[in-house]
């Protein structure tokens, strides 16, 4: 079965809008399909509604992927199965489009003061009717000529530890978890390996987030070698928690995975899909 729960749109980083996501996840013959993008439902509900008039067999599920701080460290979590217009979840959204306006003004303020003017106007140009963030940056910078590609932008003045990496604005943990579960959804713990962790952080990490009501874990996301994911599988097994495949999804390119995740390999164990499965 082809599925996928992690997959972002226009709507926040991604290049596709969201009739296109759907109409590519319809055409590789889905059957399940999250929409996650970063702390923001504008692009599921634009599917759905498209959707729901172009019926197809495939199931489209109602996702995020929230940013929150764990130790010091942005952590994202997705929730899948959510009601968008719960008032937890109502609640959760109008904190994190603060957060990301204030975090943007922060990250405008700071790559200014590295003699980029106009960071904020532009990024706000290049991000249009969707969620604010660094990749608008980026695309402001490739733009005006600072970097080559959107890449240099991360590694030079956008990615972790840089100028632009501004973290302290988002909610903790357990709030965007509390978020998750009182909107009816399951809370999965996205790309554990890609904070690069130690084993006993890690292992911290996942206990922190079971113990905030988290119940599922990515034990497939993007691109990974064999050994990583069945790393990720141990601890799912270790902590009894459910497991979801994504392929993260932003935009079309030789180096990165298409939509759809076959969830062949991960049969017999207690998959997020089997909530969705007819």
């Amino acid at each position: 079965m082809l599925i996928d729960f992690h997959t972002h749109t226009s709507a926040s980083d991604g290049t596709l809008d969201p009739i296109e996501l759907v109409a590519r996840a319809v055409a590789s013959k889905l059957e399940l399909l999250a929409i996650t993008d970063h702390d923001t439902v504008a692009g599921y509900e634009a599917a759905a509604a498209y959707h729901t008039l172009n019926s197809s067999d495939m199931r489209l599920i109602p996702g995020i992927e929230l940013s929150c701080q764990w130790s010091g460290v942005t952590i994202h979590i997705l929730g899948l199965g959510i009601d968008c217009h719960h008032p937890s979840m109502c609640r959760g959204l109008h904190i994190m489009a603060n957060a990301r306006r204030e975090r943007g003004l922060k990250i405008a303020s700071r790559l200014e003061s590295c003699g980029f003017e106009g960071a904020l106007a532009g990024a706000l140009a290049q991000a249009g009717a969707s969620q604010f963030g660094r990749p608008h940056f980026a695309a402001w910078m490739v733009e005006q000529g600072h970097v080559k590609d959107h890449n240099e932008a991360f590694k030079r003045f956008l990615g972790q530890g840089k100028t632009g990496d501004v973290q302290a604005f988002w909610p903790q943990l357990e709030e965007v978890t509390e978020w998750i579960v009182s909107s009816g959804g399951i809370a999965v713990i996205a790309h554990p390996l890609k904070y690069r962790f130690t084993g006993m952080k890690l292992r911290r990490l996942i206990t922190a987030f079971v113990a905030a009501g988290g119940e599922g874990i990515e034990v497939r996301s993007g691109q990974q070698t064999p050994d990583q994911t069945a790393h990720v599988l141990r601890l799912a097994k270790e902590y009894e928690l459910e497991v979801s495949v994504g392929s993260d999804f932003h935009r079309d390119a030789p180096y990165l995975p298409p939509v759809g995740v076959e969830s062949s390999p991960f049969e017999g164990l207690k998959g997020v899909w089997q909530r969705w499965s007819v």
